[in-house]
């Protein structure tokens, strides 16, 4: 019974965080919206909707150069994250840095 009722609110949720973005034109509102629809219902066709709109709403209040120093950072943050997991694993570990093509 309760995978009747998620489509039903995700949909209401939805509804909710659209009309803070595009009638009430509250993006901080619209963007929490957004975000505990995707955390509540992440496999829902509305958490993909929502995280359109929440790409929608950060290219349009974010600099583009200022998103692309932040994309840059996070993946260096990911490469130094990986690069201490494949030191703690040893050689014997075949792991995505390791592995021949």
């Amino acid at each position: 019974m309760a995978s009747d009722i998620e489509p039903i609110e995700a949909s209401h949720r939805y509804a909710a965080a659209y009309a803070a973005h595009y009638v009430g034109r509250d993006l901080p509102l619209a963007l929490q919206l957004y975000g505990k629809l995707i955390e509540s219902h992440p496999n829902c066709q509305e958490a993909d909707y929502s995280r359109t709109q929440v790409h929608n709403i950060v290219s349009t209040v974010i600099p583009k150069q200022e998103l692309l120093d932040a994309q840059m950072d996070l993946a260096r943050g990911h490469f130094k994250q990986v690069r201490r997991l494949d030191d703690n694993r040893g050689p014997d570990v075949p792991t995505a840095s390791r592995v021949p093509t």
